[in-house]
């Protein structure tokens, strides 16, 4: 069955399969890069930001010598901030080495890479018959081999890795891999995938059962956390914003953002105001929601000019004409737009407190 089921992706990967510039490649260092940007991104977006964090960063060696803020910032827009500390970690791991791991224990060693992403790695640049196992993978099995354990399950894992292993082509686990990636993402997708025009449909216990959108099963259900951040764009006389760099331990940890608040309730115009007293504050977004995959944000940004009092002394003033050179979440940017560089107001509806 494993070699049946391996040729007839295989085959239609040959005809369907993507063309991704990491896939012209067996350089471990870009294969790299691209796995860790397509952890959390889907490939039309991960694209050019690939292009161009290679093309700054061709090898470990130049990566490892740029500074973290400029990794940071080559990041920006992409979320999951963590993956480019990660990456800027293990480069500076690898300099010391003086070369890329080419074990998968090696692999599996780095900062940031998990057993997916080495064994994507390893198959691809060295040929190792190690099976990759994501989201993709997971639903590709399940439905074929009508496999009912949930995904995310300890005991579910251990099923789903027995039968990714036993699939495996390995005299071809690199194509294989990519393959099966592929087939989940383009021909047994989620929800209603055509089943009708798909190379394993005689062979699919889940079509066979009329059971293709109940699988593949979860368990858990992710509990999503609302939070109120309050910001505020404090420009003093001399046309200086101030900035602060978040601390560990939350999200965007080392990304830079506007003064502000967080709670778990919205706070009010009149709070707002307390902030600054003898103040004025026009608000230039209210409520702007930005969804991440375990927290609801709800921001509100202020401009206050002219305030002459003290901040907290881990941030700094900074040109406004310079904003662009930290990096930021993609939710500061947004609410950036609403103030423009000359320090009006955007189209954003004004309201004075």
């Amino acid at each position: 069955m494993n070699r049946e089921f391996a040729a007839a992706l295989e085959e239609w990967y040959d005809v369907n399969g993507r063309d991704l510039p990491w896939r012209h490649t067996r350089n471990p260092y870009l294969i790299w890069v691209s796995e860790i940007i397509l952890q959390q991104t889907r490939v039309a977006q991960g694209m050019d930001y690939y292009r161009r964090f290679v093309e700054r960063f061709p090898d470990f060696g130049q990566l490892a010598a740029a500074s973290e803020v400029e990794v940071m910032r080559m990041w920006q827009g992409l979320g999951y901030y963590s993956r480019a500390r990660h990456l800027h970690a293990a480069a500076r791991m690898m300099a010391q080495a003086g070369c890329f791991p080419s074990t998968y224990a090696g692999v599996r060693a780095l900062p940031g890479v998990g057993d997916y992403t080495a064994a994507a790695i390893c198959s691809i640049a060295y040929g190792l018959p190690y099976a990759v196992l994501d989201g993709n993978v997971f639903r590709v099995l399940a439905r074929h081999f009508l496999i009912d354990e949930p995904i995310d399950t300890t005991r579910g894992r251990k099923v789903f890795r027995a039968m990714a292993d036993e699939m495996l082509d390995t005299s071809s686990p690199g194509l294989y891999n990519q393959a099966i990636m592929d087939f989940g993402a383009l021909q047994c997708v989620p929800g209603v995938p055509d089943c009708l025009r798909c190379p394993l449909c005689d062979t699919c216990m889940a079509l066979r059962h009329g059971r293709v959108r109940q699988l593949p099963v979860k368990e858990r259900s992710v509990r999503v956390r609302n939070r109120y951040l309050t910001y505020f764009y404090v420009r003093d006389a001399k046309g200086r914003v101030y900035l602060r760099r978040r601390p560990e331990g939350d999200i965007w940890q080392g990304l830079y953002e506007l003064y502000g608040t967080v709670a778990d309730q919205p706070c009010s115009l009149d709070e707002a105001a307390t902030l600054f007293p003898g103040c004025r504050l026009t608000c230039c977004t209210s409520r702007l929601k930005h969804q991440l995959t375990h927290q609801t944000l709800y921001a509100d940004c202020y401009l206050v000019e002219g305030y002459a009092g003290s901040l907290p002394e881990e941030g700094e003033w900074v040109p406004e004409n310079g904003l662009d050179s930290y990096p930021m979440p993609r939710l500061m940017e947004r609410l950036l737009e609403t103030v423009s560089p000359a320090g009006g107001l955007g189209k954003m509806k004004k309201r004075d407190v």
